[in-house]
């Protein structure tokens, strides 16, 4: 009889909900943790999941309550959030009732998206259950080591950007503004509301008659951040958006960082000749 709740008790903490926003993210996410022995509950949230995912409920953003009885029913007290969220409609924001509470909570804390993703956890905590970081749990979606990544490798003239633009990132990051910049001797750009995609659009246009690659693109995480929640991402469409506007490479925490389908990432920086660095800072 030991030996059975053992048993079970050991089945019950493999048991973990993916509430998954949009991107390829969530698809990878979910195969890594199933591949690592995960019994994975997987949660569209509505409007921003892709539909390729089938995922076991959807639920819109206001609707939080319903999930949690889920959750509950099924013996699941482990979470973990992946994949992007835009700008919601409002009537998905029309919270149940769990969901008001929970948004009272958040917006006491509002400093920032960030200062929002710690409140979450903290309710979710308080509720009993446990956020877990999805890179921690399924670390090869990361570069798991420090280092360059491609055939390409920074030239010294490339040192400075890489050194000026990890320190603007952690310069806008503590503020919460943003985890994206881009420097070319100077600081080109900076990630605000708009996202890390808009961005790089603006240095395309930017740039469209730069004659050769210079400067760098860095990603990453805020100095302080919860990493449960909204950690960094690339993929192949940061890579060409980096190739397109001319820059020579990409720069990236270890382990902090998520990469969309490694191999094709570093596939495409290798075939634009861009380098790919990530650094433990």
């Amino acid at each position: 009889m030991r030996t059975i709740i053992i048993m079970k008790t050991i089945k019950s903490d493999k048991k973990i909900a993916l509430v998954a926003g949009a991107l390829d993210l969530p698809f990878y996410t979910r195969d890594a943790l199933r591949s690592a022995g995960w019994d994975v509950y997987t949660v569209g949230l509505k409007n921003f999941y892709d539909p390729r995912l089938k995922p076991d409920m959807v639920v819109r953003l206001g609707g939080g309550g319903r999930a949690i009885r889920e959750f509950r029913r099924r013996g699941i007290r482990k979470l973990t959030f992946v994949g992007a969220i835009g700008h919601p409609n409002l009537s998905d924001i029309r919270p149940d009732l769990w969901s008001l509470f929970a948004l009272i909570s958040i917006m006491k804390h509002q400093r920032g998206y960030d200062s929002m993703a710690v409140a979450l956890n903290k309710v979710l905590e308080k509720r009993g259950f446990e956020i877990l970081a999805a890179q921690d749990i399924a670390p090869e979606l990361t570069f798991e080591t420090a280092g360059v990544k491609t055939r390409v490798k920074p030239a010294a003239r490339d040192r400075a950007d890489i050194a000026r633009a990890i320190e603007v990132s952690h310069t806008i990051g503590a503020a919460d503004i943003g985890a994206s910049v881009v420097v070319d001797k100077q600081v080109i750009a900076i990630e605000a509301a708009e996202g890390t995609a808009n961005m790089l659009k603006r240095v395309v246009a930017m740039r469209k008659d730069h004659k050769r690659a210079t400067g760098v693109f860095a990603k990453m995480t805020k100095p302080g951040q919860d990493l449960r929640i909204d950690i960094p991402a690339i993929g192949t469409d940061t890579v060409r958006a980096v190739a397109a506007a001319h820059l020579r490479g990409i720069v990236v925490n270890a382990k902090t960082c998520f990469v969309v389908n490694k191999p094709a990432v570093i596939a495409e920086a290798n075939k634009h000749k861009i380098f790919i660095m990530a650094v433990d800072e």
